[in-house]
């Protein structure tokens, strides 16, 4: 218990430093002093340069001072729980910075659905935990751990960290984007809307059954009865992973905002973030199969199940022919 809410002060405040600091550079801009100094030239600089100044804030605050913390506690739990919190703290940085231009209307759909995209992953995440704050790292990061033994602890800033500041500011450069140019909302805001909202409830809804099942496994097992090896029902009938597949249609959808607002080379961070997941979605069905209860079940399932994209299944039995 004492634990479980430390680490939640800990989440609180570790955000503090780029808060305070932004705070202070904006009533700066508002009440100049006039003289030349340090300070000046410093915030000269922050108002001309809002994208490195969102690269050097997530540098000292989430690169270092997560990683020391993550030393310090040896485990990395804090950027999982943040990567549902950064890109909201990113877009109203961007909303709010001097240099901010945008449509009104454009800008405030995005927000709120960031907003509901942010609430709806936090709560899975919580979820998922059982509703404590740091129980336990990713298992990535815990098997990277024992992969890379007493090298770990400095490996551990470019595998957990650096590797985030490319993911998380290059999905978030829509948002940028949003924010930096004013034009008239026309019918690609509405389709960039759609695509959002789809990948918003298709990423509930897969999570929520992947949960429902979690959960009914954990009882079978309590009550020392046979697990289900494989869940193939609801939305990963049609998708071996539809949660996925809802993702990245949320951050596809961002690129179509500033696509439409003439910026389309910013596909690029949804590209690396397609990627990084790709390489994720082999990590987990090799340890899929590894797990000698289901690894019969999920390789038929591997043959007859779409990787991401929803498609309509295989006939088990055409499978089973065709390897004979």
């Amino acid at each position: 218990m004492a634990g479980n809410l430390k680490n939640a002060v800990i989440a609180f405040l570790v955000s503090l430093p780029s808060i305070l600091f932004y705070v202070f550079f904006l009533n700066y801009q508002q009440s100049p002093t006039g003289e030349t100094s340090f300070l000046s030239s410093l915030f000269s600089w922050c108002f001309n340069q809002p994208l490195l100044l969102a690269n050097i804030l997530f540098f000292f605050n989430v690169n270092v001072l997560f990683w020391v913390i993550g030393q310090i506690q040896s485990s990395h739990w804090m950027i999982d729980l943040y990567w549902t919190v950064i890109p909201v703290m990113l877009l109203h940085y961007y909303a709010t910075h001097p240099l901010a231009q945008y449509n009104w209307w454009r800008s405030r759909i995005v927000m709120v659905m960031t907003w509901v995209w942010s609430i709806r992953l936090t709560h899975n995440y919580f979820r998922r935990e059982k509703w404590q704050w740091g129980a336990r790292e990713d298992w990535r990061f815990y098997d990277l751990r024992r992969q890379y033994g007493k090298h770990w602890w400095w490996v551990s800033f470019f595998a957990v960290y650096a590797s985030q500041q490319v993911f998380l500011i290059g999905i978030c450069l829509p948002l940028y984007v949003v924010h930096s140019i004013d034009k008239a909302l026309n019918v690609w805001d509405f389709v960039a809307v759609s695509v959002c909202f789809s990948g918003i409830v298709i990423a509930h809804y897969a999570d929520t059954q992947l949960h429902e099942f979690v959960t009914r496994n954990n009882k079978l097992k309590q009550l020392g009865k046979p697990v289900v090896p494989n869940l193939d029902s609801g939305l990963w009938q049609y998708s071996r992973h539809p949660n996925y597949f809802g993702e990245q249609l949320w951050w596809w959808g961002l690129v179509i905002f500033a696509w439409n607002l003439g910026q389309g080379w910013t596909v690029v961070g949804a590209l690396i973030n397609s990627l990084c997941l790709a390489y994720v979605t082999l990590l987990v069905e090799e340890r899929m199969l590894k797990q000698q209860y289901r690894a019969e079940a999920y390789s038929l399932y591997q043959k007859t199940t779409s990787v991401w994209i929803p498609w309509f299944r295989s006939s088990a039995s055409a499978v089973k022919e065709k390897d004979t």
